[in-house]
């Protein structure tokens, strides 16, 4: 790995065998995942695509938690007789039993990211209900702008007579 070209690609300049060799390898590796996935990211999806997305993604993890809770439960049991030690048994069944735990918590993280975009999505796409809001908002500004008109005009109307009786007042006398 000696320097880049004018692409920005890394050049590979090194003899095989050797550990400077595996590093340029796996950076010029990690370079092309990257700008890969660079170039992914640039086409939209659609809604469909995503609805899609999102409804295998809960599938799959709530498959996963079924799944891992079922095989803790088989776990669980004893048995009577196997060709591994008890102890050794117990110890691989306590091992087995952490992985699965901390796949159900991965696959309730993974819900929960679910949640959270399922929210993004909906509040950045729900143009229909965001239009009824400032509909409904614009209808009672409204209602609230023909009352303080209604009432300004009956003040004014009250203080152009009040006015015009201090007048008379104020001349008469």
């Amino acid at each position: 790995y000696k320097k880049k070209t004018r692409s920005n690609r890394p050049v590979l300049d090194v003899q095989p065998n050797n550990s400077s060799y595996e590093n340029a390898l796996k950076r010029y590796l990690l370079w092309a995942l990257l700008s890969t996935m660079a170039n992914q990211r640039v086409l939209p999806q659609s809604k469909e695509t995503l609805l899609q997305n999102y409804n295998k993604r809960l599938k799959d993890d709530i498959k996963s938690i079924m799944d891992n809770f079922t095989e803790i439960v088989k776990t669980a049991k004893v048995e009577d007789e196997t060709q591994v030690s008890r102890p050794t048994q117990a110890e691989q069944d306590h091992y087995e039993m952490h992985v699965r735990a901390a796949n159900i918590v991965r696959a309730g993280e993974s819900l929960m990211k679910l949640v959270s975009d399922l929210k993004q999505f909906l509040i950045l796409n729900d143009f229909p209900s965001v239009n009824d809001a400032i509909s409904q908002q614009n209808q009672q500004l409204r209602a609230l702008q023909d009352e303080c008109d209604k009432k300004l005009t009956s003040l004014r109307d009250e203080i152009a007579v009040d006015l015009y009786e201090l007048e008379e007042e104020y001349y008469s006398s």
